[in-house]
């Protein structure tokens, strides 16, 4: 019986999170609000609740309140707690790649995994029944090119449409075929702006490879004005020939065609299905 009684307190403190527009609380936000129960007490009530799945934990003394819209899925969007969550981790992080492209409209795909760029240390994948986050760590965290985005719950760090289009090249290995990178820079074309572009390069750090790489795909898509900005911030580096697709074999690239504008040797066949 004492332990329902403690349950009954632990639904009206959700509820008043809920009242608060809060869909997140941490276990120790909890024990300060009741710190006269005991940690067994609570552990048995947030369990009472974890079975009701009326709440779930995606990190160790973080949970999520999953209200009764979202109770068939038994997790929250990630846009709705991943803000919370590294709050909560006191880090800093930008949903990226596709996923923030499908928030600007583009990667026109069913997103199966959310893309989450974060500094070092290495976090491990939130993975779970209808969740699949991955951390991407950056040794370089960008300090510009990061904006806000409003959610339900409040606001999430979304990478700019230039920094996404530059990751896209730079963790193609995150998002598929390169075809698919290149499918959705071209999603994501409308939205970038070439003043935005011009300075974000200029303010952050990203291999010339990379660029390399953007400005011919910029080209490929025919988008002349991305790949002026491009050329002109290259123009005072001396380019060597580097593979469209990092991964190739090196000794297989001897023979193949060389865009000698971007030094780009093409070794890919790309079927290209732009929509």
């Amino acid at each position: 019986m004492k332990i329902e009684i403690h349950y009954n307190y632990l639904e009206r403190f959700i509820s008043q999170i809920q009242a608060e527009g809060r869909l997140s609380f941490s276990l120790t936000e909890l024990t300060k609000h009741f710190s006269s129960q005991s940690n067994t007490a609570l552990k048995h009530a947030l369990n009472r609740l974890k079975k009701k799945n009326k709440i779930v934990s995606v990190y160790k003394g973080f949970y999520l309140i999953i209200p009764p819209e979202y109770s068939k899925r038994k997790i929250l969007p990630p846009e709705l707690f991943i803000d919370a969550l590294f709050k909560y981790l006191n880090r800093p992080y930008y949903i990226a790649l596709a996923s923030a492209a499908a928030l600007y409209g583009a990667a026109h795909q069913k997103i199966l995994v959310t893309s989450v760029i974060i500094s070092k240390p290495p976090l491990r994948s939130t993975k779970g029944e209808n969740i699949f986050i991955n951390y991407i760590v950056k040794s370089n965290f960008p300090a510009n090119g990061i904006q806000q985005l409003k959610t339900e719950t409040g606001f999430i760090n979304v990478s700019s449409p230039e920094l996404t289009v530059i990751d896209l090249v730079l963790y193609n290995y995150h998002v598929g075929s390169f075809e698919r990178v290149i499918q959705i820079i071209y999603q994501l074309s409308d939205a970038i702006s070439q003043n935005n572009m011009k300075m974000l390069i200029k303010s952050i750090d990203i291999p010339i490879a990379v660029l390399q790489r953007l400005g011919f795909i910029f080209d490929l898509i025919e988008l002349s004005e991305l790949s002026a900005v491009v050329y002109d911030f290259l123009s005072n580096n001396k380019l060597r020939n580097v593979p469209l697709h990092p991964s190739s074999n090196k000794n297989k690239l001897n023979d193949l065609e060389v865009n000698h504008k971007w030094k780009i040797i093409v070794n890919l066949d790309l079927q290209l299905e732009l929509e």
